[in-house]
């Protein structure tokens, strides 16, 4: 069996520090950010069962993510199961090259 992508440390670390980038997030918003970045989740139903939370409100997240901030793009939705993968958009990416440098 492999290592996860990433552990809990590492991912609050990491969701902190895109908190302090834009102070106008939720913190779910960041760390939905920062599960992409790391490897984490790339879709709504896996982020939400890896961390425990209800699907409903990682969806309401995402809409914002994907909304104006446009932080992220969504790239597809199953319409049974409302389970939505998404990328990071240019923006994005243009937020979190900020991590790095």
């Amino acid at each position: 069996m492999s290592a996860p992508p990433a552990d809990a440390e590492t991912f609050l670390a990491e969701t902190d520090r895109i908190a302090d980038l834009r102070p106008d997030l939720a913190l779910l918003e960041a760390g939905i950010l920062a599960g992409l970045r790391l490897g984490l989740a790339a879709d709504s139903l896996t982020f939400a069962r890896v961390f425990g939370i209800a699907h409903a409100l990682v969806l309401r997240a995402l809409a914002t993510l994907a909304g104006p901030a446009a932080l992220l793009a969504v790239s597809d939705r199953d319409a049974r199961t409302q389970r939505t993968r998404y990328a990071v958009s240019a923006t994005g990416a243009a937020l979190l090259a900020r991590l790095d440098g």
